[in-house]
């Protein structure tokens, strides 16, 4: 293991404790997440797309980035092995957020979000990720609107 992936392992584990705003990041990260369990087939290609919108948000400190990829990917892991996390209740745990940090509307991108599409999955994933989206983008305007 190289110092940068220990040192990433480090800060993803004790993200609490030492990555600033990790809250804003955690909630990204089940973003994200929500997008890419969804697609069950494979997701090389999501982590991907994953990494350049992580680049895009955190410009200028690659560990913030390779946090928030590591974290993503904790949250995916725990959806696809079915151990103790599954879309709906990563859904639900997003809209509580929602509702304790109303700042946190402010962080959904719908194009990021919108692109995993380029993710070819299977008819059913599109389904769900086009579900999933219409989700957030309702919970954007709704809370916006209050």
């Amino acid at each position: 293991m190289s110092l940068k992936s220990t040192k990433t392992f480090f800060l993803s584990f004790f993200r609490e404790l030492f990555v600033y705003h990790h809250t804003s990041l955690e909630f990204r990260a089940k973003l994200f997440a929500s997008m890419i369990a969804s697609n069950k087939i494979d997701n090389s290609c999501e982590y991907v797309v994953l990494k350049k919108i992580a680049e895009d948000i955190y410009r200028d400190d690659e560990y913030r980035v390779d946090v928030l990829v590591h974290t993503t990917k904790e949250y995916v892991n725990k959806i696809v092995q079915n151990d103790s996390l599954d879309i709906d209740h990563l859904i639900l745990d997003i809209d509580r957020e929602l509702k304790r940090n109303k700042r946190f509307v402010n962080k959904i991108n719908m194009e990021h979000l919108r692109s995993f599409y380029a993710c070819n999955g299977d008819e059913d994933t599109i389904l769900l990720q086009t579900r999933i989206l219409e989700y957030y983008e309702s919970e954007i305007k709704s809370r916006k609107s209050n």
